[in-house]
């Protein structure tokens, strides 16, 4: 989806973090980055792999441990398509998950995220929607970009959908074609709908295969956003491809404290 809208008035790029002045568009992934998603999409997950343990063991007693919400869920299925990350998780615990198998877990996990979705709803996160009008008060396109097909009800749920100029969701990389991540045809197509090169522009990503994504697309700056601040996290962000991480993206304000 692009919304045609007229350009901001520009400002000076000096509210902004030294390390954005010069990009020309920035790509946002939504879930974990503009909207406090993830937590609902690893906690069906969990539900949805455990049932599916219980019921079908791993031969192996090591591979039975139940799904973990943080570890499980960053390796496995964050950023990814539904199939995708139920198909990876259950390669993972060497279930031999037949095409079906796989399509009935993730089909589970998608009942249970659109019922919490609609019982709960989500939040933006402030220090997120401060950064976004900062780059647009500073002439600088945003887009949101997700493998979900609930993005837009996501971001309209929360209110910041009219602050995205350009909208790439599950359904219309579906529509397109679009390889899933660690590919970057999402993040290529959010820019392209900018009209602005890879090489001009950022992506804002948590998920490992998101940054990998970025750095596969040969975006300027790929910034990765460490909510969990695991033991390991940040570094794990860097090594997948992240020129720098933060846990909030005021940071990337210029009264934040970048790195």
């Amino acid at each position: 989806m692009t919304v045609r809208r007229p350009p901001p008035p520009v400002v000076s790029r000096d509210t902004l973090a030294p390390v954005l002045r010069d990009v020309q568009a920035v790509v946002f992934d939504t879930d974990g980055v503009i909207t406090d998603s993830a937590r609902v999409h690893a906690a069906a997950w969990k539900t949805s792999f455990d049932a599916f343990l219980r019921a079908h063991p791993p031969e192996d007693p090591g591979l039975r441990r139940p799904f973990d919400a943080r570890d499980d869920y960053l390796r496995y299925v964050d950023g990814k398509s539904r199939l995708d990350g139920a198909a990876s998780f259950l390669a993972a615990r060497a279930v031999g998950a037949s095409e079906e198998t796989v399509r009935a877990v993730a089909a589970e996990k998608e009942r249970l995220f659109t019922g919490r979705l609609r019982e709960h709803g989500v939040d933006a996160y402030p220090g997120t929607v401060r950064l976004v009008r900062a780059l647009r008060r500073a002439g600088i396109p945003v887009a949101a970009a997700s493998a979900s097909r609930h993005a837009g009800e996501l971001l309209a749920g929360a209110g910041v959908a009219d602050l995205f100029d350009v909208l790439v969701d599950g359904g219309e990389a579906a529509r397109l074609g679009l390889a899933g991540k660690p590919r970057p045809d999402l993040f290529l197509e959010a820019a392209r709908r900018l009209d602005v090169s890879a090489d001009r522009a950022a992506v804002v990503e948590d998920a490992l295969v998101g940054v990998e994504a970025g750095r596969n697309g040969a975006f300027a700056l790929v910034v990765g956003v460490d909510r969990t601040a695991g033991p390991d996290t940040a570094e794990r962000l860097l090594r997948h491809g992240a020129d720098i991480v933060v846990r909030d993206l005021e940071e990337l304000l210029a009264g934040g404290a970048p790195p």
